[in-house]
């Protein structure tokens, strides 16, 4: 068996037995050793300049002397500058770690050849002085070359077009705001991609201090409070805020300061916001009102996110609804061994699959169909794929429709959870995390009601509280049913939050698509508040959470401050270009059926504490037992039936004291 040294002595060979197969090694080894020699004879003219300028005879410049102390410098560092790696690089794509393994390779050959002529010799014959002179030539050589290919390459765009006189496509003049990292990045990008339609007349910045500086070459040309008369000066057809870290209130200003100018303005995402750490030119776009939010980035646990889903079977009910698919996306990120799409939108589903596939190179996808209440098809489903993670998020969410069709929500928000969460009791799931909404809270509708109900079975469900008698969801279909067993080792918990941006319920959608056709933008109440977040952070706390639960708890997501949805609405027109009250009406319509002037995270009493996460708070949850639960759900399935919208409502009283139907709270 090789040892390990005699294992690198084989595939250095092997590498070696590559380079030397391509004739542009050859050309860049030449070229160096040339530059080498050239290299040492002008260390012997500078050194010795006055001896060859004067008038007085050279004797001891014997040329003899040059060649074999030349010939020893480049048997010396042409195998050092291989071993740093220096031959493994393109010319036209140098980059700071091909200078820095040049810098490395002349001082450890300096070093090299100094101690070597020191034991031989003791420099006699020679001057000292000539080895720091070559070594610096050779660094200045050897790197100033590269860089130089490197910007022919990059500036010429090829040898062939040397010659040419290249046709100049007009590119758009941007104007940056904001000289930071992100506009480093940025700056860097336009420089190196040539093909980018953009050029950069300049950066702005809030710090005086910056004014005069420049980034690559590009001047910061004032403060961003003079942004009118930069864009001015400059010629800026379009300005791009580049600022990775930024306060809602902060883009606020910065958005009203691009707005007074009139022209065009986008936004950078920041770098959060981007999986893979990167900033790209390509990605800006327009500014939206998640921009205005100013949400922070969300600080994940991803050791602890990623024990409980890499390798893990993970199943996600309504994952093509809007945080059901970006929970997939998510958790495509922690490698899971299986990702199952269940949900009963057709198109939705196509989507989301094929959007994993495309994009994000998915290829252990399971898509389902179906609707969770069919007990056939989860019964195929967790028998032939055996999920250990489920996430259940399909859910009817629409206020008012619930609110006049109430049996859909008992139907589709209670029992298909209900069946669900005893499936995956059967099934010895794992984890099982229930996505729930601050409607929950002291509701005041029927789809607030039904997701108090279903939080109040997942706790029933719980280990400590489960009677393994208590199957009525599975019992109801007979045969099919199967026995429920008497303990259970699955772990339940639900996440709590408010609305989430950009989602199918979200009154943004509604908010643009007023605003596009002219107005009036419609409000319900010029009070009326709502907690927002983005979807994106929605469904990366939701993971979170779901590692953090022992049993039976509900997370509550740290929503911020509410805002007022007449002041979003100003917000979105103001985006939109226009003025509201004068070029676009708000209309304030009154609250409607079931609808809240502001929502709520917490009921009052519910003994909710911090936890180790700063954007999550925990309230051990407390409520019916299965027992309790029997008869009234047994009930509520028999109204449900029948259509009964009182009768539902009763029951729901019954079971949630605190729930009180199409009564509104200031």
């Amino acid at each position: 068996m090789d040892t390990p040294g005699i294992q690198e002595i084989k595939k250095q060979a092997i590498l070696f037995k590559s380079l030397a197969g391509n004739p542009k090694f050859w050309l860049v080894l030449l070229t160096d050793i040339a530059l080498l020699i050239i290299a040492h004879c002008l260390a012997y003219v500078i050194r010795f300049a006055d001896a060859i300028m004067g008038s007085s005879p050279f004797n001891y410049l014997a040329m003899s002397t040059i060649l074999s102390l030349t010939g020893l410098l480049v048997c010396v560092k042409i195998p050092i500058f291989y071993s740093v790696g220096l031959y493994r690089g393109m010319w036209r794509y140098t980059s700071y770690s091909d200078i820095l393994n040049i810098l490395k390779g002349t001082i450890y050959s300096g070093a090299l050849v100094i101690i070597a002529m020191l034991f031989i010799n003791r420099f006699q014959g020679y001057s000292r002085s000539i080895f720091l002179i070559d070594s610096i030539l050779t660094f200045l050589l050897l790197s100033g070359h590269r860089v130089s290919i490197r910007y022919f390459y990059k500036n010429v765009e090829g040898p062939r077009q040397f010659f040419r006189s290249p046709q100049k496509e007009r590119k758009k003049r941007i104007l940056l705001v904001g000289a930071g990292s992100a506009a480093d990045k940025v700056l860097r990008e336009v420089h190196d991609n040539t093909k980018l339609p953009y050029t950069v007349v300049g950066l702005v910045d809030d710090d005086p201090r910056k004014t005069g500086l420049k980034i690559h070459g590009v001047p910061v040309v004032g403060l961003v409070e003079d942004l009118d008369e930069h864009i001015a000066r400059t010629r800026a057809e379009e300005t791009l805020i580049t600022i990775s870290a930024i306060s809602g209130a902060a883009m606020q200003r910065l958005v009203g300061i691009c707005q007074e100018t009139g022209v065009p303005f986008k936004v950078l995402p920041g770098i959060g916001q981007l999986m893979d750490g990167r900033v790209s030119i390509k990605a800006i776009r327009d500014i939206s009102y998640a921009d205005l939010l100013g949400r922070e980035e969300v600080c994940l646990e991803q050791d602890m996110i990623g024990s409980y889903l890499h390798g893990a079977i993970v199943l996600v009910t309504g994952a093509g609804g809007s945080i059901g698919s970006e929970l997939t996306r998510q958790i495509l990120c922690f490698a899971p061994q299986k990702l199952i799409l269940f949900d009963s939108g057709e198109e939705n589903l196509y989507t989301i699959e094929n959007e994993l596939q495309q994009e994000h190179k998915a290829d252990n996808l399971v898509t389902i169909l179906g609707k969770v209440q069919d007990q056939g098809l989860l019964e195929y489903t967790f028998k032939k794929y055996k999920p250990t993670v489920v996430f259940h998020a399909a859910a009817y969410k629409h206020v008012p429709l619930v609110e006049t069709n109430p049996w859909q929500a008992i139907h589709n928000n209670v029992f298909a959870a209900q069946l669900l969460i005893e499936t995956s009791i059967v099934h010895e799931v794992q984890r099982f995390v229930l996505v729930s909404t601050d409607k929950a809270v002291r509701p005041t509708n029927v789809m607030g009601a039904s997701k108090r109900l279903t939080e109040l079975l997942m706790i029933a469900y719980n280990q400590k509280n489960w009677d393994g008698s208590f199957c009525p969801a599975r019992r109801r279909l007979g045969e099919h049913a199967g026995k429920c067993p008497d303990t259970h080792t699955t772990i339940f918990m639900a996440v709590r939050f408010g609305n989430v941006l950009g989602s199918s319920g979200s009154v943004i959608p509604l908010f643009k698509r007023q605003i596009q056709r002219g107005g009036p933008v419609t409000v319900t109440h010029p009070e009326v508040t709502r907690y927002f977040m983005s979807i994106e952070e929605a469904a990366q706390l939701i993971l979170q959470a779901g590692a953090m639960g022992k049993g039976g708890e509900i997370f509550v997501l740290k929503m911020g401050e509410p805002i007022k949805i007449v002041q979003m609405a100003k917000d979105l027109i103001k985006l939109a270009g226009r003025e509201p009250d004068t070029e676009i009406e708000i209309q304030y319509t009154g609250l409607r059926p079931g609808e809240k002037l502001y929502e709520e995270l917490i009921t009052e009493g519910e003994g909710i504490v911090e936890t180790n996460h700063e954007k999550i708070m925990v309230l051990q949850g407390n409520g019916l037992t299965c027992a309790e639960l029997g008869s009234c759900l047994e009930l509520l399935h028999q109204k449900s039936k029948a259509h009964d919208s009182e009768g539902i409502k009763a029951i729901l009283q019954k079971l949630i004291p605190e729930y009180h139907p199409e009564q509104t709270r200031n």
